[in-house]
């Protein structure tokens, strides 16, 4: 997961290969609740991993539920009769799926318990349901602004007597999590009478009602349907453990790689986007995003618990839709218009005013952003795109600590004119989709301005392997240390029991080429093992020098080296980066400092490490070095012509960090279309 105060997608043109969908948020919070409701142990599999879940799970234990997590599997022990002793402070992040469904359990579980969240969950409406809770007779305060969280469910005296004789009536056109949570935590009341619920008004987003209703069925609880407007729990209704359960991939994160596969031309040797987790049989009702992608051109196909999409007509076909069965996924139509002939409107979309944020607002004020013309209204948008590849725009979006906008926006990197796109605070996906980048880098293909490259050479000691470090975490990026690489190496061939020299070049050469290694975190992974230490010895630094002499290893190494340059970007260190391995970075800095200031450097790693060493030695060694370097015969120690050169004598590291930094934004174009 990113991290990062924004990631930067470079062009891209093509896409292929598999994608595993995780869990559904909709499902996992509302089976979690479920299994905490029940008497006995349920075994939940292939439960999402994200921020809503956690604040889910965080809230269980508090109440008293057993947790066990292994292998894929969470187990929840239900609270049977148990109820909390003391009163309880709730936090629920930013997590509707949460908020709503423990509030309506909560205040009919008995207790005391305060419930807030951050600061957009305190801007999510919650009174409607607030209002046909305390129809029942329950005890809930506002402790902030009317109708908003945090709340407070004061009954530490046990539930008061409930109002069952009448249905409990509550607003459908808001958001159907209001009634989610009724469904959910009425049965705890139906004992000896049905609880009828009534909807009043248009009732939206029905397939999320139909994925709750599913669900209760499974753990025993049989809901009469009545056209939507009217929903019977039974009078004698138990919440009962399935035992086990499995958790559908999430369908609204499908639609991004629906939505990839008719937007992007396929790779080379693949035929579209295959999706597993979620198929054409799916539970949810986002799956019916299909339809809509289908609409605009996409080809579909699939089964059981897997999909296909390619792209067929192009450019896609603009459409006029109403999406109030698709909520959710109707977001990532907003982007797909980008690439449509002609304008697209999605209509009766008022319920993504009280979302994450308000998502009408939002998504029509980063198209713009990107050159399209937009037109909002209290449940619709229109969306036209950019009328030619010159009118589009270079953008950062803003995400509005909300995952769907950073999902939805990647996609903008097929763009015809070949720019980059910037997504500010991307670990918002963190809601639903962590690694959702990462899966996304793994299947798509860069234009052909290909993968950016940050270079950082310089001599022994002048600190590039720890600014390239900070860099490429600044920014994302994926780090090459080619001064580990021949130590690597090295330490491979001792390892395999081959003698270092002529006899045993191709042997090694092929060990070369065939290392997984990797740097994270200042270590130095070589099949997953950390060898940081070992390599740093003064073997090993012999054994580096005795490899990088054989010129089959020095050949198999470029192509290692060449083959660290993957999405979204690289930061390489060395002394020929700049120069040799990739000449046409866009960035080249020529890192270096005094042989006085290097020798002090290297004194303080020295006793760092236990290791008394004389200045005026350290100097004469590192002068002699350089000279070495810059007089080799094959990829001297020089800077390349067009490299900006850093001494960074009198800098700390952090200066010198932000001066690469510095540089590395003069050269995108971000801040140049904002200007403009």
């Amino acid at each position: 997961m990113y991290s990062t105060a924004f990631l930067d997608i470079p062009a891209l043109a093509s896409a292929g290969g598999s994608v595993q969908l995780p869990g559904s948020k909709s499902i996992s919070n509302r089976v979690l609740l479920l299994a905490a409701l029940s008497s006995g142990t349920t075994a939940v599999h292939d439960l999402l991993d994200s921020d809503d879940t956690r604040v889910m799970l965080d809230a269980l234990r508090a109440l008293g539920c057993q947790v066990a997590l292994a292998e894929g599997t969470t187990r929840i022990t239900g609270l049977g009769d148990a109820r909390p002793a003391a009163a309880l402070s709730l936090f629920m992040g930013n997590a509707g799926t949460a908020m709503r469904p423990l509030t309506a359990a909560l205040a009919l579980l008995g207790g005391d318990y305060t419930l807030d969240g951050v600061a957009r969950m305190r801007e999510r409406p919650i009174g409607d349901l607030v209002d046909a809770l305390r129809q029942l007779g329950c005890h809930i305060d506002y402790l902030g602004t009317e109708g908003f969280p945090p709340l407070r469910i004061a009954q530490g005296a046990g539930v008061p007597a409930l109002a069952l004789d009448r249905p409990v009536r509550v607003r459908g056109d808001v958001s159907s999590q209001f009634l989610t949570a009724l469904l959910m935590a009425l049965p705890l009341a139906a004992k000896s009478q049905d609880v009828v619920i009534e909807v009043v008004g248009e009732l939206i987003s029905k397939p999320y009602i139909a994925i709750t209703l599913a669900l209760l069925a499974r753990f025993g609880i049989a809901v009469t349907n009545e056209n939507w407007q009217r929903f019977r729990i039974p009078a004698g209704s138990r919440y009962q453990s399935p035992g086990s359960i499995h958790v559908e991939a999430d369908a609204s994160s499908a639609s991004y790689f629906i939505a990839l596969g008719a937007i992007a031309a396929s790779a080379r040797g693949q035929k579209g986007i295959e999706i597993h987790g979620v198929g054409l049989n799916s539970i949810q009702g986002d799956i019916r995003f299909i339809e809509a992608a289908q609409a605009m051109g996409a080809q579909v196909s699939g089964g059981p618990n897997w999909l296909r999409v390619e792209r067929s007509t192009w450019p896609l076909k603009a459409i006029d839709l109403d999406c109030n069965h698709i909520p959710d996924a109707a977001m990532t139509l907003a982007v797909m218009a980008l690439y449509a002939d002609g304008t697209t409107v999605l209509r009766n979309i008022a319920s993504w005013r009280v979302k994450e944020t308000d998502r009408i607002a939002a998504m029509a004020t980063e198209l713009r952003k990107l050159g399209a013309t937009t037109e909002e209204g209290p449940d619709f948008l229109r969306i036209t795109p950019p009328a030619t590849a010159q009118a589009w725009r270079a953008a950062s979006i803003h995400t509005y600590d909300d995952h769907r906008v950073a999902m939805c926006f990647s996609l903008a990197a097929f763009n015809p004119a070949g720019l980059p796109v910037r997504i500010e605070d991307p670990r918002c996906v963190a809601k639903t989709f962590p690694d959702y980048f990462e899966t996304l880098f793994a299947v798509v293909q860069p234009a052909s301005t290909g993968v950016p490259v940050i270079c950082i050479d310089g001599p022994t000691a002048s600190g590039k392997g720890t600014v390239a470090a900070k860099v490429a975490q600044a920014l994302g990026y994926h780090l090459l240390d080619s001064g580990s690489i021949y130590r690597a190496t090295g330490l491979a061939a001792r390892q395999a029991g081959l003698a270092i020299g002529a006899e045993h070049a191709e042997a090694i050469a092929d060990l070369a080429r065939t290392m997984a290694l990797r740097f994270d975190a200042g270590r130095v992974l070589l099949a997953g093992v950390d060898v940081s230490d070992a390599i740093r010895t003064e073997q090993a630094g012999m054994d580096a020098s005795l490899v990088s002499a054989l010129p089959q290893v020095r050949t198999a190494v470029v192509a290692l080296q060449l083959g660290f340059r993957t999405l979204p970007g690289l930061v390489a260190d060395g002394r020929d980066m700049g120069t040799v391995i990739f000449p046409a970075a866009p960035l080249k800095v020529y890192l270096t400092a005094s042989a006085a200031c290097r020798a002090e450097r290297r004194r303080q790693q020295l006793l760092a490490r236990g290791i008394n060493a004389k200045i005026a030695d350290l100097r004469a060694d590192l002068e002699a070095r350089d000279a070495r370097d810059m007089n080799r015969s094959v990829a001297p120690l020089k800077s390349a012509q067009d490299a900006l050169l850093l001494d960074n004598s009198e800098l700390t590291i952090e200066q010198a960090v932000a001066q690469v930094l510095a540089w590395w934004q003069q050269r995108q174009p971000f801040a140049r279309s904002a200007a403009g």
